[in-house]
């Protein structure tokens, strides 16, 4: 599972990992994948303005990027399996508040035996390393 960010990197020439994620996403022999939630994500950064943290694209130039995304690596779908399990971790305190975006995708991951989730902000995951690998972009 390909994490929002990497993708961000891949778009963004002036954040530091841009040149880790294009050869990430561009050599990695992985089966690589992404969710709805994560596609969401990307548009909602890549089209806010750069004065608000976005990276300022209009919102063809982004939904083109993640095409092009999608040409190379598989959507997958969320059912009522994922939806249960992120409600487990929100019930076991695993995951509250906004870290239930990043338990979603992480259960989405494993509904669909991803092993591995990819990001450049491994910070964002650890606490859910008993369940699935977490590696950096780095």
């Amino acid at each position: 599972m390909v994490d929002t960010n990497v993708f961000l990197a891949a778009t963004d020439r002036s954040r530091e990992a841009h040149d880790r994620a294009l050869t990430f996403l561009n050599t990695d022999t992985r089966r690589l994948a992404l969710t709805a939630q994560i596609v969401r994500e990307y548009l909602a950064v890549a089209t806010r303005p750069v004065e608000a943290n976005g990276l300022g694209l209009s919102g063809s130039h982004a939904s083109a990027n993640v095409e092009q995304f999608l040409s190379d690596i598989e959507l997958l779908p969320e059912d009522m399996a994922t939806s249960r399990t992120v409600m487990q971790m929100v019930g076991s305190d695993l995951a509250t508040g906004k870290q239930v975006h990043d338990a979603n995708i992480v259960a989405v991951a494993l509904a669909h035996n991803a092993d591995t989730i990819v990001t450049d902000n491994t910070a964002h995951f650890l606490r859910f390393s008993d369940l699935i690998a977490i590696e950096s972009l780095l």
